[in-house]
């Protein structure tokens, strides 16, 4: 591929991610507010949250932090007021062993691999 093309290429990756989100979208970084051992006893009923998350669709990816977060999760576009809702019923929030920091962006490119998602929203 020319240099030429590629930059054609990128450019309608942008467009097309643009296209795709156009609300924003968010990274939630869980951060442990009890000791490791007593968040361990809940550990359970949070990875039972997380698969109810993504079987109704709001994740796109989770998994454990470094430094910053615990646990990371990825979201598809949504309002905030919801997204804060069901963050509220994380079992571990709601018995105060952690808490959420969320970050908003707006996609404005994505990787290959992400098209079939970009496609989805758009549906």
């Amino acid at each position: 591929m020319t240099n030429c093309a590629a930059a054609t290429t990128r450019r309608t990756d942008a467009v097309r991610a643009a296209e795709f989100y156009s609300e924003l979208m968010y990274i939630a970084l869980l951060s442990y507010t009890a000791p490791r051992n007593e968040v361990d006893y809940t550990l359970a009923e949070h990875a039972e949250w997380l698969r109810a998350q993504f079987s109704h669709g709001l994740f796109l990816v989770s998994g454990n932090g470094h430094e910053d977060a615990d646990q990371v999760i990825l979201t598809r576009p949504c309002l905030r007021g919801k997204l804060d809702a069901v963050l509220a019923t994380d079992p571990l929030v709601l018995q105060r062993l952690a808490r959420y920091r969320v970050i908003e962006f707006s996609a404005t490119r994505t990787a290959g691999g992400f098209h079939t998602i970009n496609e989805a929203l758009a549906s």
